[in-house]
């Protein structure tokens, strides 16, 4: 005789919170998804893009300000509750929508603009879960970055479909949507100097 199988509960955030402190953890598609302490071609793809835009686009220094640039925020965004919580590598806020200050980890302002820094074990979710989960949620920017393949995918949203707005690669020199005030050297994401920061 045979016993139906019983669903195993659902992933919850008491889930997220029990993790060890080394880890990341997400609610993607009703699953619990944990990734561990990125490797150094992620982490300097990360920092990099981090240290080249906050300046420009947060603080307003060598460019026009007006964003809010926040490394690995928990997005809780009430859109899917088979995708709470949502942690991209960055996440960028026009400062018109976003309180300065933030007060808990969870943030629930949908971004303007999202950037995944893909790795062979988070490629498949970051394509195939989070990537139209943004879109559902509004995003209107997403950028992948590929620091093994060195390529930065920019995709923009039109009506609710994404489109590649510009594909980049090696030490290309971008200027790419929301971000494109100021040039983008690639090089740097993949932890190298350009040429052109040696020229004297």
């Amino acid at each position: 005789m045979s016993h139906a199988h019983e669903l195993p509960p659902s992933p919850t955030y008491a889930d997220i919170e029990a993790l060890p402190a080394h880890v990341v953890g997400e609610i993607l598609a009703g699953e619990l998804f944990v990734s561990p302490r990125p490797a150094m071609p992620h982490a300097t793809a990360s920092s990099a893009l981090g240290a080249i835009l906050g300046p420009a686009f947060w603080l307003g220094i060598g460019g026009p300000g007006g964003w809010q640039i926040i490394d690995e925020p928990e997005l809780s965004l009430g859109v899917d509750p088979g995708f709470d919580p949502v942690v991209p590598d960055l996440a960028g806020w026009r400062i018109e929508v976003m309180p300065e200050r933030l007060e808990t980890a969870r943030v629930s302002v949908v971004p303007q603009w999202v950037c995944e820094v893909l790795s062979p074990s988070t490629q498949r979710a970051d394509r195939v879960l989070k990537l139209p989960f943004y879109g559902r949620a509004g995003v209107a920017h997403v950028w992948l970055v590929d620091p093994i393949a060195e390529t930065l995918e920019v995709f923009a949203r039109r009506d609710d479909a994404w489109v590649l707005a510009g594909g980049h690669s090696g030490d290309d020199v971008v200027h790419a949507p929301p971000f494109d005030a100021v040039p983008l050297t690639l090089s740097w994401l993949w932890g190298r100097r350009p040429p052109e920061a040696d020229a004297p």
